[in-house]
């Protein structure tokens, strides 16, 4: 042991050693709470695997905030209901200015989109809409890991544009909660705290066509019933969309507005949010990636080199890819 602490102070002369506490007491609150599983397992080997060596050192720099996300989003549970009560929970109300902004007329009478989409679905559509609800969180992994290689400081820009937007999304479900038309479908305007998540009906029957539970489990277990605004999905598509454009090719770029253009087409379809929602994630998105290119920009002017670190930026000529 005494070994391995020397290699990482070597590797880590400065306040860098520190780095994976936040990983060490997201284990030791899982193990205390008695939910350790093998995901808190896994994230502590990978993070403690790329800390260890000096070839991943700049990997670990690079993807840390989106393992202090997951750590985030697996505490979220602990605040579930802070700031919820039935009476602060907006959902006949949301649903109300989304009729008044956003709707069609069927058969006379004037609905949202979502319900819309109750009556009027086909199977091909809940198929294609589920690609993107299915694969957010490879599509965004695989962009950092795209960036580490062809451009590394907008890789660090990627991801810490990633937990910004994310927190202040976490932030906002208990500023602002907010029920999503699937549980205004299954609940109508009788807010329960007690309530349990869903996929909604489309990715049920998603679910119901491939005989599995991926959309079940997946959205099942979801700790925020009432974080509808913001669409964080469409955020990660925005995000994708706007960091990657600058080192993908033609056919990336056409790939990655489509996978946004679907992914907000989906969010409606697939009962999971308002338009209203939409538009406040790709806000998010459009709000943190302008601060954040608007500082390196001014950094830029200022003759500093673009950071590739947490705490100490002599690192950045360690381990290159």
């Amino acid at each position: 042991m005494t070994r391995l602490w020397k290699h990482w102070r070597t590797l880590w002369p400065g306040w860098g050693i520190l780095l994976p506490l936040p990983y060490v007491a997201f284990g030791v609150r899982a193990g205390l709470m008695n939910g350790f599983h093998w995901e808190h397992a896994l994230i502590l080997v990978a993070v403690f695997g790329l800390f260890s060596f000096e070839r991943t050192k700049k990997l670990f720099l690079g993807a840390y905030p989106v393992g202090i996300l997951a750590c985030v989003y697996d505490g979220m549970r602990l605040v579930k209901n802070v700031g919820l009560t039935e009476a602060t929970v907006h959902d006949c109300d949301l649903r109300a200015h989304e009729l008044s902004l956003f709707h069609v007329t069927d058969n006379g009478v004037r609905e949202t989109f979502q319900d819309y989409f109750q009556t009027h679905h086909w199977a091909w559509l809940d198929l294609l809409c589920s690609v993107p609800y299915g694969t957010f969180i490879f599509a965004s992994l695989g962009s950092a890991v795209f960036l580490y290689f062809r451009d590394y400081p907008r890789m660090v820009r990627f991801t810490w544009c990633f937990l910004a937007m994310n927190l202040l999304g976490f932030v906002t479900y208990h500023v602002y909660p907010a029920a999503p038309p699937w549980y205004f479908h299954a609940h109508g305007c009788t807010v329960d705290l007690a309530a349990h998540a869903s996929e909604g009906a489309p990715l049920a029957r998603v679910d119901a066509m491939l005989g599995i539970q991926y959309f079940a489990g997946m959205y099942g277990r979801s700790s925020d019933i009432f974080g509808a605004m913001p669409s964080l999905h469409c955020g990660y598509a925005c995000i994708v969309m706007l960091e990657g454009w600058a080192v993908f090719s033609r056919v990336w770029r056409a790939a990655s507005v489509a996978f946004f253009t679907v992914m907000c087409f989906a969010a409606v379809y697939l009962d999971h949010h308002w338009v209203l929602d939409c538009l406040a994630g790709i806000t998010y998105c459009l709000v943190t990636v302008g601060i954040a290119r608007a500082w390196s920009r001014r950094r830029a002017m200022a003759g500093a080199k673009e950071p590739v670190s947490i705490l100490d930026e002599t690192s950045a000529t360690s381990g290159a890819p």
